[in-house]
């Protein structure tokens, strides 16, 4: 935005009207085009370079084609190949053609520059309405009216201004009336901004204005489901038999140096493992939670193994010793004395261990779950996505609008891993026990 320097007229409020400034104002405009059509020049110089490439190759495989013995296949690929140079070879003159124009608009001494939708857009704000220009010299320009203008009268130095939209309109998903309405609504307070309710109740959607998280957040809540109801149990179980019933022998170990092991595993080779066994083998949906969850729980399994069979340490010997001396059994001091004691451990490195899970997304790439699901998932078997890799898929749209949509699944992502940490932290606060 630069303001107008000098008295302009116009002659008229709507539909073309013209221009005329007692100053040179539109000079640094048509300098700015100039500039404009070069780079535009260059960047189409680039691509005829490329297809001028492509024609190159197409002809060196033709020649290699018409030097072999003819067959039905290879005279059926000669026509297709034909065909391909004939079009590339089309759109390399259209390309000349055009490198040909923008060098010769870029270097003429002609004032007068006409404004195209290939590059950045120019309005003029006079008498509270709003003009586009199309064409102009250094003192005068042509433009259509967007918006009325209240009146004709000359604008006084300072009372006009012009404005420049510097992504041109042809790479934009809207139009330049659009723009300046959207900002017009904006300067007389009819928009404002609130917290959008239809980003926590929809589904993925193309438009980023329709686009919301609740698929990807019930996905979330059925894949973690499943791995909860995997991990947690046979966990569980896994430490109790390793540090109360299992014997002390050389199977043990390997068995103890493996689960470390599996713990410090990159996530994204169970995501190979679940590609392997659980959709090529077993045949299972693909993106569904069912298969997420078996894969999120391989991963959170060893994580807590090792949690449980710390917290099943920290409990003191004289407390199973105690029960053992009043004449209950082994698997009575375990589970009716030790287990309990040992539970806010276990429950906080479980969650730990869930949180770990839910913002994964390596393995989840790796079994399918980056499916575009608009309705929501009614059960186990349904297609689904998670809240990381629906944030995944947004940050790699290139309308710039969901790079909100993005920041915004972010915030909710570490919401939900705050909340699960500080649940963690408070079951440990609350049961732990200091011997």
């Amino acid at each position: 935005m630069r303001p107008g320097v000098g008295e302009i007229g116009v002659s008229g409020t709507t539909g073309t009207v013209q221009l005329s400034s007692t100053v040179n104002n539109f000079e640094p405009i048509i300098a700015e085009v100039k500039a404009e059509l070069r780079a535009l020049a260059a960047r189409t110089r680039a691509d005829l370079a490329g297809k001028e490439r492509v024609a190159a190759r197409l002809e060196s495989d033709l020649a290699a084609l018409r030097a072999r013995a003819s067959s039905p296949a290879n005279d059926a690929r000669i026509r297709t190949e034909t065909r391909a140079l004939d079009a590339t070879r089309g759109e390399i003159a259209d390309l000349r053609l055009r490198v040909a124009e923008l060098d010769a608009r870029a270097g003429a001494a002609d004032e007068r520059e006409a404004l195209e939708r290939t590059i950045p857009s120019y309005f003029v704000r006079i008498n509270g309405g709003v003009i586009k220009l199309t064409a102009l010299s250094s003192a005068q320009a042509e433009g259509q009216v967007i918006l009325p203008l209240a009146s004709d009268a000359v604008a006084k130095a300072g009372a006009w201004e012009i404005l420049r939209l510097p992504v041109p309109e042809a790479s934009r998903r809207i139009g330049d009336r659009e723009v300046i309405f959207l900002q017009t609504m904006k300067e007389r307070g009819l928009i404002e901004q609130s917290i959008s309710r239809e980003f926590f109740t929809a589904g993925a959607s193309r438009e980023p204005e329709m686009a919301g998280v609740w698929v990807a957040i019930v996905g979330s809540f059925l894949t973690l489901s499943v791995t909860l109801l995997l991990a947690f149990p046979i966990g569980v179980a896994a430490a109790l038999y390793l540090e109360e019933f299992a014997p002390k022998n050389r199977f043990t170990e390997v068995i103890e140096v493996n689960i470390n092991n599996l713990a410090a595993v990159p996530s994204i080779i169970y995501g190979l493992l679940g590609l392997a066994v659980f959709l090529n083998f077993f045949d299972m949906p693909r993106s569904a939670p069912v298969v997420g969850g078996l894969v999120l729980a391989l991963m959170t399994l060893p994580i807590v193994i090792i949690a449980s069979r710390a917290a099943i340490r920290a409990v003191p010997p004289s407390i199973k010793e105690a029960a053992l001396g009043v004449g209950a059994s082994h698997q009575q001091a375990v589970f009716h004395h030790v287990l309990p004691l040992a539970m806010p451990g276990i429950l906080t490195g479980t969650i730990l261990g869930m949180a770990h899970a839910l913002g994964e997304t390596a393995p989840l790439l790796m079994i399918g779950m980056v499916a575009f699901v608009v309705d929501l998932p009614k059960g186990f078997s349904d297609a689904a996505t998670l809240l990381p890799v629906q944030i995944f898929m947004w940050a790699d749209f290139p309308e710039l609008a969901f790079q909100q949509k993005t920041a915004a699944a972010i915030i909710i992502l570490l919401a939900f891993l705050i909340c699960m940490n500080a649940v963690a932290i408070v079951l440990r606060k609350r049961f732990e026990r200091r011997w």
